[in-house]
C-alpha cells in the first residue's frame, strides 16, 4: 500500500500573487514541470496540502474555498517558555523570566508595526546568554532602557525602533519634571 505524500506550502502569502492559482492548477493535475531539470514529477496519490500564512496579503477567493482554514493563536507565556525550553534545555531561571516578560510587553506596545516574533525571541535569548546579559539588567526601571539591550534581535523595523526610542524619550522627559 502506497503512503500519501504530505506537501508543506510555507509562508503562501510571500509569493507571487498569481501562485495560489498557478499552485491549485498544479495539484488538480497531480503534476508538475521542473524547469531547473526539464523533468515533469507525477504523483501517483493524491498529496496532503499543508499551507501556511502570516495573513501578510489576501489571497484569492477562488483558492480559499478549497482550503480548510485552522487558525494557530500567537503562543501564551506558558507555551513559549516550552518552546524555549525545547530551545534552550536548562536554561531556567529569572533571565527568562525577564526576557518573556519583556518580550511581551514589547507586543503589546501600542503602534508596533511588526511585533517580535517566536524565532526573534529565541534569537535574542541566545544573544542575552552569549553577552552574559543579567536578569537584574532586563529588570532596571531606568528609562533610558526602555529600549532593551540587543533589541535588533527583536525588533526588525526602523518605525519601531523610532517608536521605543521616542518612548524612552518622553519616559526620560516625565522623570525631569
Amino acid at each position: 500500500m502506497d503512503q500519501r505524500p504530505v506537501l508543506l506550502i510555507d509562508e503562501i502569502d510571500k509569493a507571487d500573487i498569481e501562485f495560489p492559482n498557478d499552485l491549485l492548477q498544479e495539484l488538480d493535475r497531480m503534476q508538475f514541470f521542473v524547469y531547473e531539470t526539464g523533468e515533469t514529477i507525477e504523483a501517483t496519490n493524491r498529496p496532503i496540502v499543508i499551507i501556511t500564512s502570516n495573513n501578510e496579503k489576501e489571497l484569492p477567493d477562488a483558492f480559499l474555498r478549497r482550503c480548510f482554514f485552522h487558525f494557530i493563536k500567537f503562543p501564551d507565556p506558558e507555551t513559549m517558555q516550552d518552546i524555549i525550553d525545547v530551545h534552550f534545555p536548562g536554561l531556567k531561571g529569572q533571565l527568562v523570566n525577564e526576557a518573556l516578560k519583556m518580550f511581551y510587553d514589547m507586543r503589546d506596545v501600542a503602534g508596533v508595526k511588526k511585533k517580535p516574533s517566536t524565532s526573534e525571541l529565541l534569537d535574542w535569548i541566545k544573544l542575552l546568554v552569549n553577552e552574559d546579559i543579567t536578569a537584574e539588567t532586563l529588570r532596571e526601571s531606568d528609562p533610558r532602557r526602555l529600549i532593551p539591550p540587543l533589541h535588533g534581535a527583536l525588533l526588525k523595523n526602523e518605525q519601531d525602533v523610532h517608536l521605543f526610542e521616542k518612548l524612552a524619550f518622553m519616559s526620560r522627559r516625565g522623570d525631569r519634571s
